[in-house]
């Protein structure tokens, strides 16, 4: 016989504890998302290039990997882009215009030519050269190496074909 008020007090049990188990685990969901915000960004002007969705799914999923400076990647808001570290210290952006002819230091890392700007340092610019679209990355060298990072991200860079490379002038 069912209760004049509604369900007996032992049929609520069950619903009950459901309802609290559902609570639990999205409590916990957001708790554990709320470590992790997206990284908000601007996609560049060329991000929707298939190169740059070929970049993006070879990008690692971490930057100095098994080291102290260790920087897990992150969620970002915008196509062609990635980021490491919490607070992010490693941005890339895939997409950007190639540079032209510059007298800015330009190395090779892995088969892969970067133009660097340490005019804002400790944030350091690094941009492909030779390849179109390019790709630019935000290195914060006072957390991460950018050394490290370039050398961790060119082999997802390199799938990007090269279409010139750094040249040096001999010092007279």
């Amino acid at each position: 016989m069912s209760h004049p008020n509604g369900p007996s007090p032992a049929a609520t049990r069950p619903r009950r504890l459901r309802l609290s188990v559902l609570l639990l685990a999205g409590a916990a969901t957001l708790a554990l998302s709320g470590c992790s915000p997206v990284v908000p960004m601007d996609p560049a002007v060329d991000a929707s290039s298939p190169d740059c969705a070929a970049v993006v799914v070879r990008l690692p999923d971490a930057i100095a990997k098994d080291t102290e400076a260790e920087q897990p990647k992150r969620e970002t808001n915008a196509q062609g882009t990635g980021a490491w570290g919490s607070p992010a210290s490693v941005f890339l952006s895939c997409g950007v215009p190639a540079p032209g002819p510059t007298t800015d230091r330009c190395v090779t890392v892995n088969g892969v030519d970067w133009v660097i700007d340490e005019s804002d340092a400790p944030n350091y610019y690094f941009t492909t050269y030779g390849r179109t679209p390019a790709v630019r990355v935000l290195v914060n060298n006072d957390v991460v190496s950018g050394t490290t990072a370039i050398t961790e991200l060119s082999g997802a860079v390199s799938v990007i074909p090269a279409e010139g490379a750094c040249t040096t002038t001999p010092a007279d």
